[in-house]
């Protein structure tokens, strides 16, 4: 099953905590924002401690 993420980007505060937790997923952009660069699928579990360890809650998981 597929793993989808979304990124609320207008509460990201971009402390990168996504990044150390799964940097094969996570990145951070330009002005400093979360983006999705990998596969969720292929490192689920460290996704959903990036997801768990983000200090505003603006990483959202969903199966589909």
């Amino acid at each position: 099953m597929a793993i989808r993420i979304s990124i609320n980007r207008e509460v990201c505060m971009g402390s990168g905590n996504c990044s150390y937790w799964a940097p094969e997923v996570f990145d951070l952009d330009d002005v400093g924002i979360a983006v999705v660069v990998g596969d969720p699928l292929a490192s689920e579990d460290k996704v959903r401690l990036a997801a768990e360890n983000c200090p505003t809650s603006a990483i959202m998981m969903s199966e589909g």
